[in-house]
Parts: structure tokens; sequence; C-alpha cells
């Protein structure tokens, strides 16, 4: 409460940006080429000297925005953010060529090298979580810790339930998404929306990525938000975002099936904090709760009048709370050294 407080009285939260810090440029940026087929984009931001934290997209596919610089304190991070494979600035835009759960680890991994960073906090929401889970599992020592939003276990569970459960709660975004693909084919709709997705011919798949993007930014907030289903059904954005997604669900996003949670020990003594909307439609609150019931050790928060997108103006808050923990831990942790 008194963290929340002081960000009232200095302004952090207000109507527009409930919680959000002031807008900020990155002082270098650049892409990394990591293999023959992809580029891709990084950008640094804040204090150069301060605690490093990489960001994590979802999607897979969305790409960051400049908006995501705003959950961190600019004077106490180093905030490294990059679109994965195929996503937002990085080329070729929907590549789904060499493009895996595996390699973005090891781009992770490229990008942590090139910054000089010993470890960094990992910080992802919805597919973000699942990237930033199965990179700590990977490589737990070089993590200072993880926040955690909109938990993402890409188990067939969750994919069916993005695919047809949430016609349950939102039948009309269904409706639409669905009855874009023939009947005779309803019965298997990633397949169905993977072949269009994949087909070259933009009169083909960017169609079917404006219907699966406009989907599923229709289902991300608690009310309906405009703006948010005409991002993601924008061309800039659809395309990433349908093509990739449906390409790691067609092929369990390229890890055992429940890796996640069976090797969740291998980072239980990390510290972490799990952001949940109570109202989550997109990634249902079901997989917090196992992820947490898995690992107790993880501080974890339900907003109880949230859905699924970051800027949800409680998850907002709850995000940079967060990362204000976080960075009184980590001096407080300096200084004990």
């Amino acid at each position: 409460m008194v963290l929340v407080m002081t960000f009232v009285r200095h302004g952090f939260f207000t109507p527009e940006n409930p919680g959000l810090y002031p807008k900020i440029e990155p002082h270098a940026h650049g892409w990394l080429e990591v293999d023959d087929i992809h580029r891709i984009y990084w950008e640094e931001c804040g204090n150069p000297e301060g605690t490093p934290v990489i960001f994590l997209h979802g999607g897979p596919g969305a790409g960051a925005s400049a908006i995501h610089r705003q959950f961190f304190d600019p004077s106490a991070y180093r905030i490294l953010i990059f679109d994965q494979r195929g996503a937002g600035r990085s080329r070729p835009l929907g590549e789904t060529r060499n493009n895996s759960t595996p390699m973005l680890i090891s781009d992770m991994e490229r990008l942590r090298t090139q910054f000089g960073v010993d470890r960094w906090l990992v910080f992802g929401g919805s597919w973000g979580s699942t990237l930033a889970l199965a990179y700590a599992e990977a490589h737990p020592g070089r993590c200072l810790g993880l926040i955690l939003r909109g938990i993402f276990l890409c188990r067939d569970s969750e994919i069916q339930w993005f695919l047809y459960g949430l016609r349950h709660l939102f039948p009309e975004a269904w409706r639409s998404f669905s009855h874009y693909i023939p009947e005779a084919e309803r019965h298997d709709l990633l397949t169905a929306y993977h072949q269009r997705l994949s087909h070259p011919d933009p009169a083909v798949h960017l169609p079917a990525a404006r219907s699966w993007g406009a989907y599923e930014g229709a289902c991300s907030t608690l009310l309906p938000n405009p703006s948010v289903v005409a991002h993601f059904s924008s061309d800039a954005v659809a395309l990433g975002l349908a093509r990739i997604e449906a390409h790691y669900f067609k092929h369990d996003i390229f890890l055992p099936k429940n890796s996640l949670l069976e090797n969740i020990r291998r980072i239980a003594h990390i510290p972490a904090v799990i952001v949940q909307g109570r109202y989550d439609g997109v990634c249902p609150i079901i997989s917090a709760d196992d992820l947490h019931r898995a690992w107790p050790e993880a501080e974890y928060i339900v907003v109880p009048d949230a859905g699924h997108s970051p800027f949800e103006p409680g998850i907002m808050r709850e995000l940079v709370l967060a990362m204000e923990h976080f960075k009184e831990r980590l001096v407080s942790r300096n200084v004990r050294s």
C-alpha cells in the first residue's frame, strides 16, 4: 500500500496510463543476424548501468511496442527488448522456417552475450510467460528473477480452449472466427487456419490472419475495446501473430508435453511473481493456478477485475509494483553483499 500511495503522489497512476512510467526512447537499437533467414530486432533503453531486464512479448509472433518500455523505472533498469523470430520489426515478418522455442532460447542467449549481461530479470506475459519459463528452465543460472503475466503453458487443453472453448465466453467473436472457415473444415480449426496462413498468396493468408487477430483481440480484455481488436487485426501485427501462433500450436511449441510443469523444480529457487487476471479468457486462470501449485515459492497475485491484456489497469499496476519490489530486493541484496 505504501508503494501504491507513493506512485499516486508522483503521478504514475493516471487515468490515461495507470501505473506506467513516462514514454522513453531507446538509446541503442539494431538487428542481430541469427541465421541465414532471420534478423532479430533489439533495443536498449533506460539506465545502461541499471539492473538488466529482458522483455518477452506475447503471441508467439505479436512483437513488442514502445509502450512496453514503460513498465520499468528507466532510472533503475537497463531495459532490453527484442522482437522474436518472424515478429514485429524482426525480418522476415511471419517467417516460420527455423522458428521454434529452442531457437528463441538460443537467440536470448546470443543477445545476453552481446549485451555483456551475466544475469537478468526475465519479464514476460502470455506466450512471453511460456518462453520465460522455458528459458529459465534451460538457463536457471542466468535469471535474477521472473515476472510472469497471463500464464500460458501451451498444453493441449489450453490450445483447445483457445480454438473452441472461448465460444462459451465470447460467442460472437468465436462465431466470426470459426465461420471464416467453411463448415466442412470447422472440426479442425487449427489445421484449416494453418493451411491458409501458410499459403504464399497474400490474398489467402492476410484475410485469415486478420480474422485470427480480431478474434484474439476481442477476447483479450474484460470489457470490449475496439482499439485492441484493431491493433491485433492490423496487417502489421496479424500476420506475425496468427501465422506463428498456428505454427507453434501445430508443433506443441517444440517442447515435450507438459515439460514446463515437469521441470519447474529447476527454477524453484528463483524469485518470481505471477500476475493473473481472474477473468482472463485467452489464458484462463487454471493454468496460473496449476503453475502456482507446482511452484508455491512464487508470489501469486490474482487481479479480481481483469482479463488477459497487460494494459488492464489492475494488471498494469501489479506489474509495475512487482518491478518496484524487485528493485528494492536487489538493492537490499547488493547492500548486504
